[in-house]
């Protein structure tokens, strides 16, 4: 099979798509065609092996290589086998799911069968590629961390992102009164999506508005802890997930020190990591019934050929984008 296969940390161009051999299923495995996948901004942090700190942190990254040669953690695709134990599926069902350890950016993964779902059957494999981590992402922060309940007031900065575009739709779907931060060229996108109130980044600091929420979803990292705090309730909840990136530290120092921060004061930040998190089947099944239901629809900005792969996440990292990109395969 074709797989693009990374032996050490650079820009796409590191990138070298083989001819590897087919995996087979082990006990309690699924072997997936994978249709589509999607690139995450955690793509091109492991394929460049930054922040450098995270090399030295228990973790996906190796001190001088990285330790998951076959990137890609969200795919949609059909099963081509199963392995020993399996029960929930069979050859021909079409799936999606995001891989913890990686394999996505290949024709074929092998899934265990408790991180597999039904792909929503309304969705097409790139709608679906562009789901799991994204939107998984998402359904923690407001579901787990946020806790969001019907009324509560939701901001979210990078409402127009891969997360962002998920976390609008599922703060609407809890009955929050949900606020989306943004550039100027993604503000109808943002209404689109359900957002009560829009702010332009480039002419508004959110921060210095009057208006005060319970839960602030912190997904563009261009603000301190101190200055979120100005906005949030007394016993507000800051999630945070990722920010802006440097080769160095960040956005792990930026993140450590905000969740220091936060243990003198009233307002609490939390993190959110959905590929540490245990139950991602049932949360997939989740977004599934939001999916069907018609109150969750993926976002996706650009699908490139497999053969671009380089190019897409070269457009990924520019971090402009809305919504997803996504690789067919």
């Amino acid at each position: 099979m074709k797989a693009y296969v990374l032996t050490s940390y650079g820009s796409p161009d590191a990138l070298e798509l083989k001819h590897v051999a087919q995996p087979a299923p082990g006990p309690g495995e699924v072997l997936v065609r994978v249709r589509a996948a999607s690139v995450q901004p955690a793509d091109w942090h492991l394929m460049r092996g930054e922040p450098f700190v995270s090399r030295l942190m228990p973790g996906p990254l190796g001190l001088r290589k990285p330790k998951i040669s076959v990137l890609g953690a969200d795919v949609a695709g059909e099963v081509e086998a199963v392995g020993p134990g399996v029960t929930r599926f069979e050859p021909g069902d079409e799936v999606y799911a995001m891989t913890a350890k990686g394999g996505g950016f290949a024709e074929y993964v092998c899934v265990p069968e408790t991180e597999l779902a039904p792909k929503p059957a309304k969705l097409s494999f790139e709608e679906a590629a562009a789901v799991p981590l994204a939107a998984g992402t998402a359904l923690l922060a407001l579901r787990d961390q946020g806790r969001v309940r019907p009324g509560q007031r939701v901001l979210i900065n990078g409402a127009s992102g891969g997360v962002g575009t998920f976390a609008v739709q599922l703060a609407k779907a809890y009955g929050a009164h949900v606020t989306g931060v943004c550039s100027t060229r993604n503000l109808d996108l943002v209404r689109s999506l359900g957002a009560d109130e829009v702010v332009d980044r480039t002419k508004e600091d959110f921060t210095r508005g009057g208006q005060v929420y319970d839960v602030l979803l912190y997904i563009a990292g261009n603000r301190s802890f101190s200055e979120c705090r100005r906005v949030m309730a007394r016993k507000g909840v800051c999630v945070l997930i990722g920010g802006s990136a440097s080769r160095w530290l960040q956005p792990a120092g930026h993140v450590f020190a905000t969740l220091a921060a936060s243990a003198f004061v009233s307002q609490k930040a939390v993190l959110t990591n959905v590929l540490a998190a245990t139950g991602n089947r049932r949360n997939l099944e989740e977004l599934t019934d939001l999916v069907e239901d018609g109150r969750l629809t993926p976002v996706v900005d650009r699908v490139y050929d497999f053969e671009e792969l380089r190019a897409a996440i070269r457009y990924q990292e520019e971090g402009q984008a809305p919504g997803k990109v996504v690789v067919r395969v």
